[in-house]
């Protein structure tokens, strides 16, 4: 997508900010545990949009720091994650003294970094050999209803993070990305599922005809399945080490 397209699709959830974060999946506490080990540590959730990976990052015993560029999304995480602190900012721009957090994790967020600027930030707030970690849940596309789901709605969003990270991906000052996969689910019934696929960037900011026609498919897809259903994920994570 064009660098306009970009950062107007990067900016569009906070309209839909209650219904993201009513619909949207949490993640699973085992892929966090594999990014950031099991003992507790000061922890950055860097485009923490509504706080669905602060809360796990809080149930694991972390002290959380959630960073968010939009405000409409800042605030629901802010109202529904008080044990959090919540700060405005971006990859770009963190608002972290030097060598702050001993891990930065990225849920559902990294594709909209702008690279090597956020990646040179998110090393500076680290402590040597902290962890970067970012991760995704992607609709598990090898169940035929979902496939067809992510036809009706569009690949076009950005998150469909399918390919491995190559291993230099986060540039010299981290050592190799590795990367693991889970599973994940998320139960839903047909207004949900709808409510759901509205809130995906490319849908908020499709012509009013277009997203009346995406409603219109899910709605029919939805119908046939059983209420209530689970939509299953693949859930994929990645890390990496400051090394200097």
């Amino acid at each position: 997508m064009d660098e306009r397209t970009f950062h107007t699709r990067r900016l569009s959830f906070g309209a839909v900010a209650d219904s993201y974060d009513r619909v949207r999946p949490s993640y699973p506490e085992a892929a966090v545990r594999w990014i950031l080990g099991d003992a507790p540590a000061r922890v950055l959730d860097l485009g923490a949009g509504t706080g669905l990976l602060t809360r796990t990052l809080l149930r694991l015993g972390h002290e959380v720091i959630a960073v968010e560029p939009d405000a409409r999304m800042r605030a629901v995480c802010a109202a529904r994650t008080p044990e959090a602190t919540v700060l405005e900012g971006s990859a770009e721009a963190i608002p972290l003294p030097d060598g702050s957090v001993g891990g930065v994790v990225a849920g559902q967020s990294y594709h909209w970094f702008a690279g090597a600027a956020g990646h040179a930030e998110i090393a500076r707030v680290l402590v040597p050999g902290g962890v970067f970690g970012p991760l995704w849940n992607l609709r598990d596309e090898s169940v035929g209803w979902v496939a067809r789901l992510s036809a009706l709605v569009s690949r076009e969003d950005g998150s469909s993070h399918q390919g491995s990270l190559a291993a230099d991906a986060f540039g010299a000052a981290f050592g190799p990305v590795t990367g693991a996969v889970f599973a994940h689910a998320r139960r839903h019934t047909t207004g949900s599922l709808v409510e759901l696929a509205l809130s995906r960037s490319y849908v908020l900011t499709a012509a009013p005809a277009r997203r009346a026609e995406i409603e219109a498919g899910v709605r029919t897809l939805a119908a046939e399945l059983p209420q209530p259903f689970d939509l299953p994920y693949v859930t994929r994570a990645y890390r990496a080490r400051l090394v200097r």
